[in-house]
């Protein structure tokens, strides 16, 4: 593990992405059953658009009341409608809430890194469109062929192809993701196989499981 000036240890910053259906929280979520804390974007963007948070009016204002649940919370389903149809609305939707994901996720970060954890994961969805590429260690994407991809997507949530298209089209290919990356995970066999990637990842960096 590096250490700064002072002698303490510097955590390695993992920047893990990937598309849409390709398997990124099945990654996502074995670094943290093996241990190793992750820092969720899908979760800091639904904490910064709950009600009395700073990008929830932001959200409300340009995108209308019929975004809206009984309770007054966002309805994501809704809103996820409207953006993935539309390329410039989901650009207008990020840029009302980048500013408050990008601090609260350099905030965990901070504290984290002061914990002496030998390594930390940021799961981005949109790390490479949002520039967090920069702000982390190195970069893992999670990979799968276009029509992998599609026939998954189209099955988990239920989606007509041509809307399952939209949605992929939505992000940056994920070719372009891997061949940018630093590491590349193969997701399209088993889930035992995608285990097998990282646990070798992990190994050849020394990166033992803190559990």
């Amino acid at each position: 593990m590096p250490k700064s000036r002072e002698g303490i240890a510097i955590a390695h910053v993992l920047g893990l992405t990937g598309g849409i259906a390709s398997g990124k929280s099945t990654v996502s979520r074995y670094f943290k059953e093996s241990g190793f804390p992750v820092i969720d974007a899908d979760v800091i963007a639904r904490k910064v658009m709950e009600p009395g948070e700073p990008a929830y009016l932001k959200v409300i204002e340009h995108f209308g009341q019929e975004i809206l649940n009984k309770d007054r919370s966002i309805n994501r389903k809704k809103l996820g409608n409207i953006v993935f149809n539309d390329s410039e609305k989901l650009r207008q939707l990020n840029a009302l809430v980048q500013k408050e994901i990008f601090t609260e996720i350099m905030k965990k970060k901070r504290e984290l890194s002061q914990n002496e954890h030998k390594l930390i994961v940021l799961d981005i969805p949109l790390l490479y469109e949002a520039g967090y590429d920069k702000a982390v260690d190195e970069v893992m994407v999670v990979y799968v062929d276009y029509s992998t991809q599609l026939s998954r997507l189209k099955k988990r949530d239920q989606l007509a192809e041509g809307a399952a298209v939209k949605r992929i089209e939505a992000q940056e290919p994920l070719k372009s993701k891997k061949d940018k990356a630093d590491v590349v995970i193969d997701n399209s066999g088993s889930r035992e196989q995608t285990k097998r990637q990282i646990d070798d990842w992990l190994t050849e960096n020394d990166y033992s499981s803190p559990l």
